[in-house]
Parts: structure tokens; C-alpha cells; sequence
């Protein structure tokens, strides 16, 4: 077992199966040591996990969504370096977006379910650029959708 499967065991975490596309995409793409993860919705093992932060959902049920986008993430992640999670150097970049309410204004606080879960696995390569903002509307009514830049080795 490597040092990141473990650190997710320590942590009571499981990796969801790779998800397949949902559409004409690929669910990742690697160029050169860059590893670009697609738009993971939010899913868990009941299925997807739907609704609108600052109506139907708090920020912590939002928080919790986007954490399981991030396992998503890291599913993706180790599918593209072969099942060896250990050839992720770095988490660069997240991109998180929240299905909410016109006026919510708390989108960080939502897409740091994700950042806490990548800083708590990774560590100090968890750390990243991010941006976390509010959309109309999801992709099959999700509440939150998260993509991601990789470095691999």
C-alpha cells in the first residue's frame, strides 16, 4: 500500500471507483508532468448528491459534497498514473464550482470540504491555487462540481 492510499486509510477515507464520463469528454488528459482531472460532480454511495447551498443544503452538507468531488479527484487521479497514487507530486489548481442561492456568498467555505480533505492527504503538496464560485445550476442538479490540475511524476 502506498504512502497516499494509506494516509487515506489513516483517515477513514475511501476512493470511489473512477467515474466514467458522462458525456463527449475524456475524464482526464496528461501533458507532459500536468495531469487535467474533468469536473468531478458531487456523488456518493447512494448515488448523486443533489441540491442547492442556501436552500435545500447548509455550507457543511455542501462542504461534505465537495470532499467527495475531491475523493472523485483522487479516483481520477489514480486511474491516469497507472493505480499508483504516489506519482502525484502536487495538486496545482482546483476549480469548484457551488450550486446556490443568488445571494450565498459563502463558496470557499463550501469548496474547502475538498482543500481540507486534498491538505489533510497530500499535505504540504495538497496546497493549491483555487477559485470556488456560485452557479445557477449544476450538471444533473449536483450540488457541487470540482476539476483539478495535477503535477505527476
Amino acid at each position: 500500500m502506498g504512502k497516499i492510499t494509506s494516509r487515506l486509510a489513516e483517515l477513514g477515507l475511501e476512493l470511489p471507483d473512477a467515474p466514467a464520463p458522462a458525456a463527449n469528454y475524456v475524464p482526464f488528459v496528461r501533458s507532459g508532468n500536468q495531469l487535467f482531472v474533468s469536473g468531478q460532480i458531487s456523488a456518493g454511495p447512494d448515488g448523486l448528491i443533489t441540491g442547492r447551498v442556501g436552500d435545500t443544503m447548509t455550507v457543511a452538507e455542501g462542504a461534505a459534497a465537495a470532499q467527495r468531488c475531491g475523493l472523485a479527484l483522487l479516483a481520477q487521479a489514480q486511474a491516469a498514473c497507472g493505480g499508483d497514487l504516489d506519482r502525484v507530486k502536487r495538486l496545482i489548481k482546483l476549480a469548484g464550482f457551488v450550486n446556490s442561492t443568488p445571494d450565498f456568498t459563502d463558496q470557499p467555505e463550501v469548496i474547502n470540504g475538498c482543500s481540507d480533505m486534498m491538505v489533510a492527504v497530500l499535505g504540504d503538496a495538497g496546497r493549491h491555487a483555487r477559485s470556488a464560485v456560485s452557479a445557477a445550476a449544476l450538471p444533473r442538479g449536483v450540488a457541487v462540481e470540482i476539476e483539478a490540475v495535477f503535477e505527476v511524476e
